[in-house]
């Protein structure tokens, strides 16, 4: 098998990857001035496209890596060597999850700096949970909510990361009602973040953040360019239930590509989630050349994280998930 070459199957207990190039993906330009491989198998013209070709910038999402994480089979301080000595990739996206008592502690958040600059990796941003709800509709624990991110603005500015990642969320009240709490919430944390120069940004992660009408509305009555979106590729999901058999399933599902384009114009970040993968590569779940246009034709430059999701073995899927991000990113660069 060409060694640029690789074919992915489902991920699922049987996944099987071959070989590849990190950040590198092989795909066939017709018509290019390219020589062609001096072997039968691969006559065609072959074009090497890299990282540094496409329109955006990978990062690498933590909670790719949550099973093991959470196993103590790695630690949050190895995360940024992994990226670049696994991956090759030389951006990191953290998830506070995992170094919760962390946020004041100078020493360890220099260590996490160390490690990062020993790899040359450059620290993007940290997503924030279990931190209260910014759109809750009780002022005392809004305002409550909200100081509670104060330390991990200040955390993400230690880092050298340019933006927190949050969640709109509220234990109760209308789409109206937690809007216009989301709107008072986002607007106070991000005035702080203003402050110390660090954006606030909104991922669709589940509820009415899954609406891209809604989150949308949300953030251009912010009206601030400290405070954007973080598009996510998967998190459509609006309303959870049960299936016949009791399992988890979605029961009110947004249009993913409607949503993503609602988002687009104030994204400060993308997510590429994804799953599982077909023979060639492709997601299955999602048309990931459909999204990446959308993405394009909004004219973003910046990080694009991998966070694979699946079932299937974490680091297979990572790459599987840069190879096609690679591959797609360089048909529409």
């Amino acid at each position: 098998m060409d060694k640029n070459r690789r074919k992915f199957v489902k991920a699922t207990g049987q996944t099987v990857l071959g070989l590849g190039i990190s950040g590198m993906f092989t795909i066939p330009m017709i018509g290019c001035n390219s020589k062609p491989k001096n072997n039968e198998e691969n006559s065609d013209r072959d074009e090497v496209i890299s990282e540094t070709d496409l329109f955006f910038r990978i990062s690498l999402a933590q909670w790719s890596l949550h099973r093991q994480l959470r196993a103590n089979e790695i630690d949050n301080l190895d995360f940024a060597g992994i990226a670049k000595n696994k991956f090759d990739i030389h951006a990191v996206e953290y998830v506070n999850q995992f170094f919760p008592d962390k946020a004041n502690d100078t020493a360890y958040l220099t260590e996490m700096n160390t490690r990062a600059d020993d790899n040359g990796v450059k620290n993007v941003l940290i997503m924030i949970d279990n931190e209260g709800n910014l759109a809750e509709l009780e002022d005392e624990k809004r305002n409550q909510a909200v100081e509670n991110h104060y330390k991990w603005v200040e955390a993400a500015k230690f880092l050298g990361c340019h933006a927190i990642r949050v969640n709109a969320r509220s234990s109760a009240g209308t789409a109206d009602e937690v809007m216009q709490s989301a709107i008072e919430g986002l607007g106070k944390l991000t005035e702080y973040g203003s402050r110390n120069g660090i954006e606030v940004i909104v991922e669709n992660h589940g509820g009415y953040s899954s609406n891209g009408q809604w989150l949308s509305s949300v953030i251009s009555q912010v009206n601030s360019n400290m405070c954007g979106t973080l598009p996510d590729f998967g998190n459509f999901c609006i309303e959870r239930g049960k299936d016949d058999e009791g399992k988890p399933i979605c029961v009110n599902e947004y249009d993913r590509y409607q949503g993503t384009r609602e988002l687009m114009p104030y994204a400060k970040g993308v997510s590429a989630k994804s799953y599982s993968f077909t023979e060639n590569g492709d997601e299955s779940n999602m048309d990931y050349r459909k999204l990446l246009k959308i993405v394009k034709d909004a004219g973003f430059t910046g990080h694009i994280g991998i966070e694979f999701e699946g079932e299937g073995d974490s680091y297979e899927g990572i790459q599987a998930t840069k190879d096609l991000l690679i591959k797609v990113g360089g048909e529409l660069s």
